[in-house]
């Protein structure tokens, strides 16, 4: 009855100096098989439980980048239509201009 959800893992091994093949049938019992459900389940439950953990740290790491990115962007395009709004306004060509220095009466002692 129990024949079609045996678990049957066979070994086949050559002996080193004739080359014959040998093959040996391992059967693992039924209460092996259930501990071993029993210890695979709890560990992909934690894996799953930890992926995503880690998933959601990096999704969070991912949103903080963006908005980051965003907000640089926003930033520039702020900056560069107030220049642009601050090229089209009224000016004047300024043909000759005169350069005045200023000197101080104050002498430096060494």
């Amino acid at each position: 009855m129990d024949d079609n959800r045996k678990i049957i893992i066979r070994h086949i091994s050559r002996d080193a100096g004739t080359g014959a093949a040998e093959e040996r049938t391992v059967h693992i019992s039924p209460v092996r098989r259930w501990l071993l459900y029993l210890l695979l389940v709890p560990g992909i439950v934690i894996l799953a439980a930890l992926g995503m953990f880690f998933f959601a740290v990096f999704l969070g790491l991912f949103a903080i980048a963006a908005a980051g990115f965003w907000l640089r962007l926003w930033w520039l395009r702020r900056k560069l239509q107030q220049s642009v709004a601050a090229a089209e306004g009224e000016y004047q060509v300024i043909e000759d201009a005169e350069i005045i220095e200023m000197r101080s009466d104050k002498t430096e002692s060494k």
